[in-house]
């Protein structure tokens, strides 16, 4: 095999590699990773780090009522399901969930928040926002530029 070939197997390895799928005429055809509109993908972050906010500022004002569980949110696994499905990618799919995790210890009065554990979530939440929110403005940075090419 010479050098020249070389380029051409390694992509159409890489492209038959994916599982098949039956076209609209009954032919098998290959298919290609899908594609993800970006924005919408930032925009579904930035939903779910703005309500996991919420829930920790709702868990850190229940600090000491008696009998409150504290709520967390899902989103990533939600959204690695979605990605890892067959078809197209339809990021709206995705709402964030609010949910109480089942095995957190429980102190005198049933509480089980931590204050500790929320600082530090919300540290990591705050953290998470602004990079989906740099990232957000570095792409519509991008897009300016592009429209403002040549002016």
């Amino acid at each position: 095999m010479s050098q020249k070939q070389m380029p051409f197997n390694i992509w159409h390895k890489y492209c038959t590699s994916f599982p098949s799928r039956q076209s609209l005429y009954g032919n098998t055809e290959k298919r290609m990773p899908k594609s993800i509109n970006i924005l919408d993908l930032l925009e579904a972050g930035i939903r779910a780090e703005n309500l996991r906010q919420r829930a920790i500022a709702n868990n850190v004002a229940n600090l000491k009522t008696p009998g409150y569980r504290r709520t967390e949110v899902r989103f990533e696994e939600l959204l690695a399901k979605v990605l890892n499905s067959s078809g197209e990618v339809d990021l709206s799919e995705i709402k964030p969930q609010i949910y109480q995790p089942k095995q957190t210890p429980v102190d005198s009065n049933g509480n089980d928040v931590n204050l500790e554990t929320e600082v530090g979530e919300m540290v990591k939440n705050s953290l998470r926002y602004k990079a989906y929110l740099r990232l957000l403005k570095n792409k519509y940075n991008q897009i300016d530029l592009a429209i403002n090419i040549n002016r």
